[in-house]
């Protein structure tokens, strides 16, 4: 795992404070500095342990005057960080117990802030964001009506989706309606405009619904379910992580860009019998991959620091999963039926 400087400014007042973080076993490096405003604070430290440390300087210094902390990613460091020694096993209260699950839980995936502020930044809806739908759109439009896998992929390698789906999912888990509410509208009009855009072209220039590419996404099997379970599992282990965006991409895409681009080249040619098998697999895959990525959070301990916050973001995460499993059982039932009928 990647390690993580963190910049700490504060009055000078909070240096008796500020000593007693020293004995952190997370802590690799410190380093104090004396600046005009007070203290200046360096603390090396590895990236799946920064979550407790930010928490616990927060809720120490969040009210002081003068606080201020910043995160830098750390691209190399020398020597290297040598492993703390594993402290001898001590019998531990149902506190500390509690206390050692939940960081066991955040051992493997970057810090909460850091995903708050990298998924705020791709859920905006801008120009940029536009485009990048208008694009992928027409990249996929082009690779499944000339059948052509590698074109399709590098529609997916654009991924305008990915945001948004991951900011809804990452702000259920948070019980964060704010950020939710922005996630939804940027996902809304992101398919809204892909959905426009591909029915102007399968209008235009029609549709072979024999091409592979197209009558693969115009029904839905069990596999497809496990597809889209897996997709958005794996793209937010990967951005918890912090793997490349483009990876992620591909992995969320894969389950919502082709079937969205096929249902409006169908609607616009007219084949609207075909058209509602490829929304059957469209509102199956965003069911999935919204459902996967808020049990994925939940599991991974991505929750508020405070207690009452804490308690908000539980009753969000569960009622979001009970309502995205009863919407898929539905949708389940209907491609069911339809199949037999």
């Amino acid at each position: 795992m990647a390690h993580r400087l963190l910049e700490i400014t504060l009055p000078e007042s909070e240096r008796p404070r500020l000593e007693e973080l020293k004995n952190d076993s997370a802590i690799v490096l410190w380093q104090e500095d004396t600046i005009h405003s007070g203290l200046l604070v360096r603390i090396l430290i590895s990236a799946d342990k920064s979550e407790s440390l930010l928490d616990e300087i927060e809720k120490k210094f969040n009210y002081i005057e003068g606080f201020r902390m910043v995160m830098l990613p750390v691209e190399a460091t020398l020597p290297r960080p040598e492993s703390k020694e594993k402290e001898e096993e001590k019998e531990l209260t149902p506190e500390e117990k509690e206390e050692q699950k939940e960081k066991e839980k955040t051992a493997f995936r970057i810090s909460r802030e850091e995903l708050y502020s990298e998924i705020t930044d791709n859920i905006k809806f801008n120009r940029i964001f536009s485009a990048m739908v208008i694009l992928s759109a027409i990249v996929a439009a082009i690779g499944l009506m000339r059948d052509n896998v590698a074109v399709v992929i590098g529609a997916m390698v654009i991924a305008p989706l990915l945001g948004p789906n991951v900011g809804l999912s990452f702000a259920t888990a948070l019980g964060d309606f704010k950020l939710a509410k922005e996630a939804f509208k940027t996902n809304l009009l992101g398919v809204l405009m892909a959905l426009a855009l591909s029915i102007a072209i399968g209008y235009i220039f029609g549709v072979d619904v024999s091409v592979s590419e197209i009558a693969t996404r115009t029904s839905v099997q069990l596999s497809d379910i496990i597809l889209a379970l897996a997709a958005g599992t794996a793209g937010v282990l990967a951005l918890s992580s912090g793997v490349s965006a483009a990876l992620i991409g591909v992995m969320v895409a894969v389950a919502l860009l082709p079937p969205l681009v096929t249902f409006g080249l169908l609607i616009g040619s007219g084949n609207y019998q075909l058209a509602f098998g490829a929304f059957l697999l469209l509102a199956t895959n965003l069911i999935c991959v919204n459902l996967a990525g808020v049990m994925t959070f939940v599991i991974q301990g991505i929750r508020p620091r405070t207690w009452w916050e804490a308690e908000k973001a539980k009753k969000a995460s569960k009622y979001s999963i009970i309502l995205l499993t009863v919407l898929l059982i539905v949708l389940a039932l209907l491609i069911y039926f339809s199949q037999t009928n």
